[in-house]
C-alpha cells in the first residue's frame, strides 16, 4: 500500500475519511511531522525522503516546485492534487482506488489532478 502525507492545508475531512474507509491507510500530515510552516520545496524534499505521495489542493505553487524535483533529477515520489471544490466521497474512493492498488512506480514523477 502506498504512503500519503496530506499537505498542511488539506482539508481533514478527507483524510479522516480515508482511515474510516480503510483503517490500514498509511497517512500522516504535515503538521504531525514538524514541516508545520515549512516552504513546499521542503515538504517534497521530506515526502521524497519518506517514499510519500503527497495529497494538496495547492495547485499554484507544489505543482511548479514539484516538477524542477524531476527536471533536477530529484527523487518525487509524485503528488495529487484535489480540486477543492471535488465532491469529498468521490475524492477519498480516488485516492483509495491510486493507494490501494497503485505502485510506487506508477507514482514517481507524476502530478495526477481528482477526482478522475
Amino acid at each position: 500500500m502506498l504512503k500519503l502525507l496530506a499537505d498542511e492545508n488539506f482539508d481533514n475531512t478527507i483524510v479522516r475519511g480515508l482511515i474510516r474507509k480503510n483503517p490500514k491507510v498509511d497517512i500522516v500530515r504535515v503538521q504531525d511531522c514538524d514541516l508545520s510552516g515549512k516552504d513546499d520545496p521542503a515538504v517534497l524534499e521530506w515526502a521524497a525522503q519518506q517514499e510519500r505521495i503527497l495529497l494538496t489542493h495547492d495547485v499554484s505553487t507544489i505543482t511548479r516546485y514539484a516538477y524542477d524535483r524531476v527536471r533536477a533529477g530529484q527523487p518525487m515520489p509524485g503528488v495529487l492534487e484535489i480540486s477543492v471544490f471535488a465532491p469529498i466521497g468521490a475524492v477519498i474512493d480516488d485516492i483509495l482506488l491510486i493507494v490501494e492498488c497503485g505502485l510506487q512506480e506508477d507514482l514517481e514523477g507524476q502530478i495526477h489532478y481528482l477526482p478522475f
